[in-house]
């Protein structure tokens, strides 16, 4: 099979006005006239060159999405083709008769038809979403792929399960900053804030500054100290009905 012949290449961009400049270029000085002229008229070419680039960025930005859709969307041929097999599936069993025909009148293309779809299905078992790009999961088991480096998870702490911490994990960017998916994000905050409350400042109130940092951090190192006394007296209280039951 012959090559593809090469793309021609692109014919070289002329400045308008170019021959105006070239009479200018051996002035030693330019009125500002002149000046602003040339300027004007270089910008405004520019522009023109940009705008044009950016429409053509556009044009193959939609040849892309077409692409990434047909391979990784849904067909709307498959959905009713499913929807099609489901009804005949319900007729044949109540007319008595077993399910024989493959897709579109051909047998063996049903088959064929699942391992391609198997193909497009996350890699977690029992997971039917469609996985993402350049990878065999999708966007709620994106964390699997040791490979990724765009996500993780997030840092918000549940609840704590035998005396560890359980985060929630679910997918975020990398560069989400703080590690909080958005609904953990407005919990935080409003812990924030009520934090800020029981300190004695109204966040939400004009009238008063907004708090320095140094006194944020006082408030959340309490916090955590209130709650390191709460475990110490609840594991004492365990020891102690420990050693009586003993």
């Amino acid at each position: 099979m012959a090559n593809a012949p090469p793309p021609p290449q692109p014919e070289p961009m002329t400045i308008d006005g170019s021959a105006v400049d070239s009479v200018l270029s051996s002035s030693s000085h330019l009125t500002h006239e002149e000046v602003v002229t040339r300027r004007s008229r270089r910008i405004k070419q520019l522009s023109k060159i940009y705008r044009t680039h950016y429409w053509a960025l556009m044009e193959e930005l939609k040849t892309k999405y077409k692409e990434y859709y047909w391979k990784y969307g849904k067909s709307p041929f498959k959905e009713d083709d499913k929807k099609r097999k489901r009804d005949d599936s319900k007729e044949n069993l109540g007319n008595g008769v077993g399910e024989s025909n493959g897709k579109l009148g051909f047998k063996g293309d049903e088959s064929q038809d699942d391992e391609g779809q198997g193909l497009r299905k996350c890699a977690v078992g029992g997971c039917k979403a469609t996985p993402m790009a350049l990878t065999r999961f999708c966007h709620l088991h994106i964390l699997l792929d040791s490979k990724q480096k765009l996500y993780k998870g997030c840092t918000f702490v549940v609840k704590s399960a035998q005396g560890r911490p359980v985060v929630c994990g679910k997918p975020i960017l990398s560069s989400t900053v703080p590690a909080l998916c958005p609904p953990h994000f407005q919990k935080a905050e409003t812990y924030v804030a009520r934090a800020l409350r029981k300190a004695g400042l109204n966040v939400s109130s004009p009238s008063k500054i907004a708090p320095k940092f140094h006194v944020i951090v006082r408030e959340f190192v309490h916090q955590i100290q209130s709650k390191r006394r709460a475990s110490q007296k609840e594991n004492v209280a365990k020891v102690q009905i420990e050693n009586k039951t003993s």
